[in-house]
């Protein structure tokens, strides 16, 4: 009896725990209306189309009108128009193998294995990534089409219809964004950020005035601080603005995840505060609304002073870390000109765009991913073709959108997809065809119930990450069942196909990925964040002796890296959630050291960008020859503390550094060094900015260096 009422209580637990899980997700947010509205009009839009010009392919285009509809309408049409040119790179390739090897069953099984090594190959080689899943897309969507005993006619034409029904489905997309944007013009990005910094500053408010904090106050805290930062990296990524700007900003949107995820965790606890830092708080609370109020006017935000110092009994915990991530927003922009676009300035440098990465053809984690992944998919392509079961073939696109590097990030994407093709495909798609649809006779009634699935599945695939894509799955699977044909679908099979293929491909993944070559998101994540700090030394060092040209092109090259692994280093945070094992609690404590060192390394980089203008000698930043000797010996010295600092992560540097400590002592007289270079009249004001950048660099390696 004790037994079955422990087990009650442990069941019971466990459906709480889900359901404040489910709570926290699913509450509204700042522009969320806006977003989903954008999302099912899309839909709904190509859907309509479909059915009307009996379009084939209509899924797909109902699925890539809602998912490219996430950002603004800048972001909308650049994503749009590559997809478009990505879907005829896809269609070139499978039309180019069907003419060579259609003819020969062995060599057309040969043409599509190769075809999904080089998909997999070209995801992780390729640096935009999304351009590559499309390319891959369309040939795993095309290639069973090849494999049907129809005419080479109807082969042809069906390729070139799922071309044209999902570019349709993208310009939709372009419209719908166009349209929205006119309703509502302004910066989405800058309104989630100070979104951010309002939420916590009501909060530091409250206990300013010795007051608790408002329970909707405290839960909208904690819902930005569960919903993360990963939308808004993902604008910045997909978007066109200079480069300066998209590191700037990147760096406050880190800095500001930072403040919500401690405010959050404040309001957890209870505290007591005294007068003196009732005061602090006020300060504090006053000086982030006036950092709110310049990014929404689009000016550089103003320099704040704290008075920061240690925490005591009677004072707010981690008070003096909300103080100092909250000065280093204003120092982000130091160096930067006043102008009416924030952040772009006349020096802003762009770098040659490129397709592959640095080292496409040179590191074998892409070789080694592109292995794992044709395996993978040409398993399932040789199962379902072997026992002539084409309805689920989606077991080779289900390999393809959750095959990621981690087995954290695959196990995630599995989950959700799976659970999401039950709930789409078994309730929503199965549910309406039994329920629903038989009493349906005309496309307005069908329109009513394609409108309230994808308003229920949108509003789930705008959930932070840990379970947006479990939204997307159910869209994707309803549209599947009811959107291929141009009549009411009445087999149930078609949904049980779909979910099994999609049982296939997490079966094949999970043997793959999984069991032949794990690799684990906690030893991934430590080594990009080990991989930053020698890339960061390196640039410290830039430009070395040499052309002027090559040495510009070798920065240029070591910034896209440090940039890519900032956001590569928050991703695997994300997917390490979903490891499990002996070693979970102590990959746990170290996500959470990485994710408090991250900003300020991300700051310390953001502080050499206008560095190095000076040691380029760039008009505006000439500095006399004795100064820039100093320069570059406070830089070199930067570099050995960063390269220490990767050598302790890796376990390689001595426990005992005697001469760790006279570095930064060196670093300091040099710093004052430049101080007496600088008082010369004629150079003193140009100084001013060096030697507040210079002390910038020198507090945040040595607050690095004293936690790593």
């Amino acid at each position: 009896m004790a037994t079955f009422t422990q087990s009650a209580s442990n069941s019971t637990q466990q459906s709480g725990w889900i359901w404040e899980f489910l709570k926290e997700e699913l509450v509204p947010y700042t522009g969320r209306y806006a977003l989903v509205g954008r999302m099912v009009t899309s839909a709904t839009l190509a859907m309509l189309i479909s059915m009307t010009f009996r379009l084939p392919y209509g899924a797909y285009c109902a699925i890539y009108a809602l998912s490219i509809s996430w950002e603004s309408a800048q972001t909308t049409l650049r994503t749009a128009a590559t997809r478009i040119v990505s879907y005829s790179l896809g269609a070139t390739c499978v039309l180019v193998g069907a003419m060579i090897f259609v003819d020969d069953p062995l060599l057309r099984l040969l043409w599509a294995v190769g075809a999904m090594f080089m998909t997999f190959y070209a995801i992780s080689a390729m640096t935009d990534r999304a351009t590559a899943t499309a390319i891959g897309y369309l040939i795993v969507i095309t290639v069973p089409l090849w494999d049907e005993h129809i005419s080479g006619e109807l082969k042809l034409e069906g390729t070139l219809w799922a071309v044209f029904a999902l570019s349709i489905g993208n310009a939709i997309a372009v419209v719908v964004e166009l349209l929205f944007e006119a309703m509502r013009p302004g910066n989405d990005l800058l309104r989630s950020i100070a979104d951010r910094l309002a939420s916590v500053e009501a909060v530091l408010a409250c206990y300013g005035e010795d007051v608790s904090v408002d329970p909707e106050t405290a839960k909208k805290v904690t819902r930005l601080a569960m919903l993360g930062t990963s939308r808004l990296r993902r604008t910045l990524r997909s978007s066109n603005y200079p480069r300066q700007y998209l590191e700037r900003m990147g760096a406050v949107v880190a800095l500001a995840g930072r403040l919500v995820d401690i405010t959050a965790s404040l309001t957890q606890i209870e505290v007591l505060v005294s007068v003196e830092y009732r005061r602090r708080l006020r300060d504090l609370a006053g000086s982030i609304s006036t950092i709110r109020a310049d990014l929404l006017s689009r000016k550089i935000p103003r320099a704040i002073d704290v008075d920061s110092g240690y925490e005591s009994l009677g004072g707010i915990p981690l008070l003096s870390e909300l103080e100092k991530t909250a000065v280093l927003i204003p120092e982000v922009f130091s160096g930067a000109e006043s102008v009416s676009e924030l952040g772009v300035t006349k020096s802003d440098e762009k770098l040659p765009s490129r397709v592959l990465t640095p080292d496409a053809f040179t590191n074998l984690d892409h070789l080694k991913f592109g292995l794992k992944g044709g395996v993978a998919a040409s398993l399932c392509y040789i199962i379902y073709n072997s026992i002539a079961w084409p309805g689920i073939s989606t077991a080779v696109t289900t390999v393809l959108l959750t095959a990621l590097t981690t087995v954290g990030f695959s196990r995630q994407k599995q989950i959700l997809r799976f659970s999401g093709a039950v709930v789409g495909g078994f309730g929503f798609g199965m549910g309406a065809q039994i329920f629903i649809l038989p009493y349906l006779d005309s496309i307005a009634g069908f329109a009513v119930l394609f409108v309230a699935v994808s308003m229920i599945g949108a509003w789930f695939a705008t959930s932070s990450p840990r379970l947006a894509y479990f939204g997307v799955q159910i869209i994707v699977a309803f549209y599947l069942i009811n959107l291929q044909e141009f009549r009411e679908q009445i087999s149930l099979g078609i949904a049980r196909d779909r979910v099994i293929g999609i049982l296939l491909g997490l079966l094949i993944m999970w043997v793959v990925f999984d069991k032949l070559w794990p690799t684990l998101a906690a030893v991934e994540m430590k080594q990009a964040f080990i991989s930053n700090l020698r890339a960061l030394a390196e640039f410290e060092r830039q430009p070395l002796a040499g052309e002027r040209k090559v040495a510009i092109e070798r920065s240029y090259s070591l910034r896209e890296t440090i940039n890519s692994n900032f956001d590569k280093v928050k991703s695997l945070a994300d997917g390490l959630l979903f490891e499990f094992g002996p070693s979970r609690q102590k990959d746990l404590a170290l996500r959470g050291q990485i994710r408090e060192w991250q900003p300020q390394l991300r700051m310390l980089f953001l502080t050499r960008i206008t560095l190095y203008k000076y040691r380029l000698q760039l008009p505006g930043f000439e500095l006399p020859s004795e100064v820039g000797a100093l320069q570059r010996e406070f830089d070199w010295r930067l570099a050995a503390i960063l390269e220490r600092m990767a050598n302790r992560l890796e376990n390689t540097a001595p426990q005992e550094d005697h001469d760790f400590r006279s570095a930064f002592e060196h670093l300091e007289n040099t710093v004052r060094a430049c101080c007496i270079e600088g008082s010369h009249q004629s150079k003193a004001i140009d100084l001013e900015p060096f030697l507040s950048l210079s002390r910038t660099a020198e507090g945040l390696v040595i607050s690095l260096a004293n936690k790593i």
